[in-house]
């Protein structure tokens, strides 16, 4: 059992914590010694589950560009090494391509040093087997082992090596684009076509040097490549207004014909088009479905609970695919996705609203280059055909409008209240007139409205980490927002410890 220090550390598939100082009221937890001992107990995790002594494990080390990234790299590199356990640094990486370490280097095993879009103070370690990223349950158990102090038993040292293995990842997007276009110029695929890129300061930047540039893309009006662990120009998040209206500046400033923009560590990704238009949430989940479903026909698009009914129906209706609206949490989509592909049901991809994607194609990684790859090679192509990206999404219908709405829990037992109140809610639900319950729902709960209550759908959940109760609502009217909300918070407001 985890006491209350190492699970504050646990953030779903993560580890998570506050790493520099800075902020006031946060202090750092993610010590030397609390590194170390995680690393410690990350080793003896793999001993086991490989059934391999740390002499015989090759490892992989990475990190984003958080300022206290090279700190936290040095204690896990030395604990690896203390164990006798052969390292590869790599030094700036991005998730994605630490994970491909395990296929390309012959690697055991990488460790990610990152917090994703998390604030510059916070950072966190990711573990990666060939199989890949770890569970929630093997995340527990390498905590469990470094609250108790548990470590392997050898104590040879080991090597280190650097690795440059950022330069192989780049060029096998290269040489996948090259591929894929198969234009007159084979080396240049991409020559003429204008893309900027928006990396946020993060580990990003390599996309725009190092695949777009040398294929012939104009790159001009690209922004924040530079990586710089403060983040001084915004937060790099694809779902961050401020960071999305970044790129979609870029690409009106510069008249470019596509843009594309990545979180911190660049496992996640998000598009915008010619226009300055997004090409986030539901639209890019309908892109990501439109592209993979020509190569997967018939197949099923994982996504998280929040997806709108437009988008079914584009991928149902339009592509002849099948939706499976899941849970929200980039490893549950992923986890679906591979339960459905055991028991004989192709789920070519595995999809969240905040830019992860996993592809079976792509070893199930959440990839927001690979991502951004396909949308490229998709536009490129289109290009050819003097056609635009906006083609594939023309049957895509989206609400009028859409809005979250974040209650807070003041209950201790903050998840026995949400589940009281979310099991209230359905009960309610059963008596009102023009509301029906979606069935099937794996999260929380999903109601539809007719057109005299909003004409649209709301979704109550519960976080997974949090004592809130994320409320979920989009209208296919103007104005039905509000009309679905003022339902929804008249029954709300009956409801003990939440704050309404």
């Amino acid at each position: 059992m985890l006491n209350d220090f190492y699970r504050s550390l646990k953030s779903g598939t993560d580890i998570r914590g506050v790493a520099s100082e800075g902020v006031a009221g946060e202090s750092i937890n993610l010590t030397d010694e609390v590194v170390t001992s995680i690393t410690k107990g990350f080793a003896l995790w793999l001993e086991k589950a490989l059934n391999k002594k740390c002499n015989e494990l090759t490892i992989a080390v990475g990190r984003d560009c958080r300022i206290s990234g090279e700190r936290i790299a040095g204690d896990v590199i030395g604990a690896l090494t203390f164990y006798g356990i052969r390292v590869y640094d790599c030094a700036l990486c991005s998730t994605p391509a630490m994970f491909m370490t395990t296929v390309d280097l012959g690697c055991d095993a990488a460790v990610q040093i990152t917090a994703s879009h998390h604030p510059f103070n916070r950072n966190g370690l990711k573990f990666f087997i060939r199989s890949g990223g770890l569970d929630h349950g093997d995340i527990t158990e390498i905590l469990e082992y470094a609250q108790k102090g548990a470590k392997p038993e050898s104590t040879q040292t080991g090597t280190v090596e650097e690795k440059d293995y950022m330069s192989v990842y780049s060029a096998h997007l290269r040489d996948f684009i090259k591929k894929e276009v198969n234009a007159k110029d084979f080396e240049h695929p991409l020559k003429g076509f204008k893309i900027v890129v928006d990396a946020g300061n993060g580990a990003g930047g390599f996309y725009e040097r190092d695949v777009l540039k040398p294929l012939g893309a104009d790159t001009k009006g690209s922004r924040y490549l530079e990586p710089d662990g403060m983040f001084p120009n915004h937060i790099p998040n694809p779902e961050n207004k401020e960071a999305m209206k970044s790129i979609c500046d870029a690409v009106c400033e510069s008249k470019a014909e596509l843009g594309v923009i990545f979180d911190t560590d660049v496992d996640r990704g998000g598009a915008v088009d010619g226009s300055g238009k997004e090409i986030n949430r539901n639209r890019l989940v309908a892109l990501a479905s439109a592209i993979v479903l020509e190569k997967y026909p018939g197949g099923t698009v994982v996504t998280d609970s929040v997806t709108s009914s437009g988008l079914t129906q584009f991928i149902e209706e339009h592509l002849g695919g099948k939706h499976l609206r899941y849970k929200r949490g980039y490893k549950n989509v992923i986890n679906k996705a591979l339960e459905l592909k055991e028991n004989g049901i192709s789920a070519p991809l595995a999809i969240e609203t905040s830019g992860h994607a996993a592809m079976e194609e792509n070893y199930y990684l959440d990839d927001g280059a690979y991502l951004c790859t396909k949308i490229i090679v998709k536009a490129a192509q289109l290009r050819q055909q003097e056609l635009t990206l906006d083609s594939l999404l023309s049957e895509l219908k989206e609400p009028a409008e859409a809005t979250e709405i974040r209650f807070k829990i003041t209950d201790a037992d903050f998840k026995a209240t949400g589940e009281r109140v979310i099991n209230g809610l359905e009960e309610y639900a059963k008596t009102q007139n023009g509301w029906e319950i979606v069935p099937n729902s794996y999260e929380g709960i999903r109601i539809n409205f007719d057109k005299d209550n909003g004409d649209g759908w709301l979704l109550l959940r519960l976080s997974v980490h949090d004592p809130i109760l994320p409320l979920n609502i989009e209208s296919n009217q103007v104005g039905g927002v509000e009309i679905i909300k003022e339902k929804i918070l008249k029954f709300l407001k009956t409801q003990n410890g939440i704050i309404v």
